[in-house]
């Protein structure tokens, strides 16, 4: 499918050509000008039959994208494990308000809480819901594979740092994938202490990455491999030392 923007020229059956001024693909809805006409007219992608100006029909699916990308990033870092890369982890938190998480790939060296960060490479459930892409070049609805070769197209230095092999690590993210896919998420979600003390390996938080799918009610996962000691750690240490967050420092 030809990408869709501004200024693209399309061809409706009954305006004849036209060109797109505004798009929302999250929900398929566009804004186009036809000929002379100064006002705009919205379509629906889904129902109005809306083609490209070479005829090529314009398909839009009518269900919504999931509401965060979580779950198609843990296919896609599945797909790369599964290919030798199995030096690539994805790190995902809440932000504050904890209406969305945030997401992070990362590779080389597997340290949870200094992560090293390359543009493209980590974003927000924030942005996916008015942009549903990764960032690195792939488009809106993009299959696993897809979704790898864009990564590799995009960044090839960093995705070469993920070769290598990581055993436990991927033998931890596969048996998440099985239990969770295709419709939850993990969030390493660093606990708080409270006044009744910290638990030492409370279950890892898992969320639906759409409104309409039950409470996650399967088997507890564990925390991954290199976890162990960091609640310990992380409330020892001066604030400053560690970061709890998984926001970047800032220098």
């Amino acid at each position: 499918m030809k990408a869709l923007a501004p200024g693209t020229v399309i061809f409706h059956r009954h305006r004849g050509y036209g060109v797109i001024t505004h798009v929302n693909l999250l929900t398929g809805w566009i804004s186009a000008r036809f000929g002379s006409e100064t006002r705009t007219l919205d379509l629906n992608l889904s129902t109005d039959e809306v083609q490209h100006a070479d005829g090529e029909a314009i398909l839009f699916r009518r269900t919504p994208p999931d509401r965060m990308p979580h779950a198609r990033l843990m296919a896609m870092v599945r797909a790369l494990h599964q290919a030798g890369y199995e030096k690539l982890y994805l790190y995902s938190w809440p932000k504050p308000s904890g209406l969305h998480w945030r997401w992070h790939l990362f590779t080389g060296q597997r340290n949870w809480m200094q992560r090293p960060w390359r543009e493209g490479w980590y974003g927000s459930g924030a942005d996916y819901n008015v942009n549903p892409v990764m960032g690195w070049g792939d488009s809106p609805g993009a299959s696993t594979d897809e979704l790898v070769h864009a990564l590799a197209k995009f960044d090839p230095q960093g995705l070469a740092q993920a070769l290598g092999r990581d055993e436990d690590h991927t033998l931890w993210f596969e048996g998440v994938c099985q239990a969770l896919l295709p419709g939850y998420m993990y969030s390493l979600d660093m606990e708080r202490a409270t006044a009744g003390g910290l638990r030492e390996t409370p279950p890892v938080p898992v969320i639906p990455v759409r409104a309409s799918l039950p409470k996650y009610d399967g088997p507890a996962l564990a925390w991954p491999p290199g976890w162990a000691g960091l609640w310990t750690r992380a409330h020892a240490l001066p604030a400053a030392r560690i970061n709890l967050t998984g926001e970047p420092e800032l220098r």
